[in-house]
């Protein structure tokens, strides 16, 4: 399942090479600076979405593997929080 954060990353990352390249064609380096930056950003949501995705995979697959792995994170940091 494609989640919302990877296909708006895609575009925005697509986008973005668009934009950089307008910008190296008619010089105007502004532009080139928001597509690069754009690019950067998409890539970063689109990977943001890639770790959701699988997470919620894992969650599904195996939920008290999941719920242990909560249980646990929950108590180290309870645990640490102490001291």
């Amino acid at each position: 399942m494609v989640d919302e954060n990877q296909f708006e990353g895609r575009a925005r990352d697509i986008g973005g090479k668009i934009q950089d390249a307008v910008g190296g064609l008619t010089g105007d380096a502004a532009t080139q600076a928001k597509g690069k930056w754009n690019q950067a950003t998409g890539k970063a949501q689109s990977t943001f979405g890639d770790a959701a995705d699988e997470l919620r995979d894992n969650i599904t697959g195996s939920p008290l593997t999941a719920l242990a792995i909560v249980a646990s994170t929950f108590f180290a940091l309870g645990f640490l929080s102490r001291r």
